[in-house]
């Protein structure tokens, strides 16, 4: 019926559901009708009619016959099949559920495999529900795994059941039916079919194997998110699909073959001793409020070594970049290509933009300097590392950059959300009380997501001298702004410092590596950066936009930087920095395209 799909099945039944325009049942048919069966029967009941009048008694050719179950809203699937009885003793038989989106590869790869009986299953992903089993190294199912029964602890070992079976003859003749209808009339209508299953393989040297898809795609449709991660994953073109995917802007669990190297996390924090007791508290912070402001400024106080009052803790850094930015009206001077979060919450009016006129967008201190030093602007914004060039500005020159605005009564925030990153020796940080007391102009944000691993905790903070600043942000966020589970991360963080300094150091080693790597790719030109990412120039054989498509093939996602201003059309793209085997796979899949 549908329920949880709402007004789209408000008057039709599941197979009738439209993705990207086309009936799930169309899909079916075209499928079948592709590895060449030859008959469907279709099990029908809720808007059984809707049904047949729209698909009829032929499909191109193949004969279509329908089953009616009366009582649909009192029984389950095992009574629907057990109605459709006498066709699987006719013939071998290709069982599926109708909620079913899939490529026909599925189906060829079914019956490819010379088994004569397969359970099509695929690795257990979390966003998975229903049947679960264990399979050994024959691919014999060992196991079904109820909910009852299901532990999380061992999802690794846990296979999903696609709900697409092959059955011969001979099986349904002499193990199946039997079973199917003695299991309904001892237990009742209202089971799944899958019971039976769980029954016959009980048996000794039971006849039917699993069978693991390899990258086959195909998704169940209950609900209306699985009907919108449908639409992008089975998307009509390739430029859709890949509008679909990097419009999500995150939310990637549920593409668990994907490589995301579009989004920036440090791959080597946090630590798994940390990880282990943020899940050891995982109920109590569940179940518990978070603090307020005051003492998660406390905490960020603590862990970044400046006052109290001199910082605010965000849901993100881009809850307080909303805050100030809204807070602190007039012009605003920024590099371009930069991460547009600040400029873009400017009209063009109140926007002077320098674009660096360097290969790979790259400039200093003094380059700002002379190209601002005529110009009128009330803030200056500079992201260091920036994004995407990975552009630094050391230190030393950035006191001269602070400097210098506070001479000229210019605002200064500086972005150092990528800083951790950077090979330098020293001092890299502005985050420092004598620095920003005496500053009062200076505005520092950081994102914790970035450089901390920790994206899905939503934390970021901003520090400035100006106290009165600070105290209204603070004020205009939310009273909980931050959840349990961000709290207590900073509340644990300094016990894990050392492990922190590790991490970046093991990071600045694999982008080294992965630099290397990635200039033996001859169509690219990549970029220096002291960022967890590298900028590069597509110079042949693909605009950047088609190398996007032809990396997303091979479930992997990058940014194409092509659309943005600075670039003018140029094909660039940015490559997020990952760990040794994501890196080495992404610049291998380069050579082979």
């Amino acid at each position: 019926m549908g329920k949880r799909l709402g007004a789209y099945t408000q008057d039709n039944t599941k197979c009738m559901l439209e993705v990207n325009g086309v009936r799930l049942i169309d899909r079916s048919l075209a499928a079948l009708k592709e590895v060449g069966v030859s008959r469907v029967v279709l099990v029908v009941g809720y808007k059984g009619q809707n049904v047949r009048d729209y698909v009829g008694t032929d499909y191109q050719g193949i004969p279509i016959e329908y089953v009616d179950n009366p009582i649909y809203d009192k029984t389950n699937n095992i009574y629907s099949l057990y109605l459709a009885k006498d066709y699987m003793l006719a013939d071998d038989t290709i069982l599926l559920e109708s909620d079913l989106i899939y490529e026909s590869a599925v189906l060829k790869k079914l019956l490819a495999d010379s088994a004569p009986n397969i359970a099509l299953v695929d690795k257990y992903e979390s966003w998975m529900d229903g049947t679960v089993v264990k399979i050994d190294e024959d691919n014999r199912i060992t196991r079904f795994i109820d909910k009852e029964h299901f532990l999380f602890e061992e999802i690794k070992d846990y296979y999903k059941t696609v709900n697409i079976y092959k059955f011969s003859k001979e099986f349904s003749t002499k193990y199946y039916v039997p079973f199917l209808a003695a299991y309904s009339t001892a237990l009742g209508h209202n089971e799944y079919y899958e019971q039976v299953l769980k029954v016959i393989l009980q048996l000794h040297d039971a006849p039917l194997k699993a069978l693991p898809l390899t990258g086959e795609i195909w998704y169940e449709i209950d609900d209306v998110q699985d009907l919108d991660i449908a639409s992008g994953m089975f998307a009509p073109t390739d430029d859709d699909h890949y509008a679909a995917i990097s419009s999500r802007y995150g939310g990637y669990w549920r593409y668990p073959q994907m490589l995301d190297f579009c989004y920036l996390v440090n791959p080597y924090f946090p630590p798994q001793r940390m990880i282990d007791e943020i899940k050891a508290s995982f109920e109590t912070l569940m179940r518990e409020y978070p603090s307020g402001m005051r003492v998660n400024s406390l905490l960020a106080s603590k862990n970044f070594g400046v006052k109290q009052d001199y910082i605010a803790v965000g849901n993100g850094a881009a809850e307080l970049i909303k805050a100030l930015m809204e807070h602190w009206s007039g012009t605003l001077g920024n590099v371009l290509p930069t991460f547009e979060e600040y400029p873009n919450r400017r009209d063009a009016d109140h926007l002077v933009q320098y674009i660096p006129p360097t290969e790979g967008f790259h400039y200093t201190a003094h380059d700002l300097m002379q190209f601002f030093a005529d110009k009128h602007i009330d803030t200056l914004l500079l992201i260091n590392p920036d994004n995407p060039s990975g552009n630094y500005i050391p230190f030393s020159d950035l006191l001269q950059l602070v400097a210098w605005t506070k001479e000229r009564h210019i605002r200064f925030i500086v972005d150092e959300s990528f800083v951790d990153f950077a090979s330098v020796e020293g001092l890299f940080s502005l985050l420092s009380n004598q620095l920003l007391a005496s500053n009062p102009h200076l505005v520092v944000v950081k994102s914790i997501s970035k450089s901390y691993g920790v994206p899905g905790f939503r934390l970021g903070v901003l520090a400035s001298g100006n106290t009165a600043l600070i105290e209204k942000i603070k004020k205009e966020v939310a009273i909980w702004n931050i959840n349990s589970f961000g709290e207590f991360y900073m509340q644990i963080y300094e016990k894990y410092h050392a492990n922190y300094v590790k991490a970046c150091e093991a990071f600045r080693h694999e982008r080294q590596l992965f630099l290397e790597e990635l200039r033996e790719v001859p169509y690219l030109k990549v970029y220096d950066s002291q960022a967890n990412y590298f900028l590069c120039r597509v110079t042949e054989r693909f605009t950047s936009h088609q190398l996007a498509i032809q990396l997303l093939k091979h479930n992997i996602l990058i940014k194409d930087c092509a659309t943005k201003k600075a670039f003018r059309g140029e094909d660039y793209i940015r490559l997020a920095v990952r760990d040794r085997k994501d890196n080495h796979l992404l610049t291998e899949t380069l050579k082979s395209l």
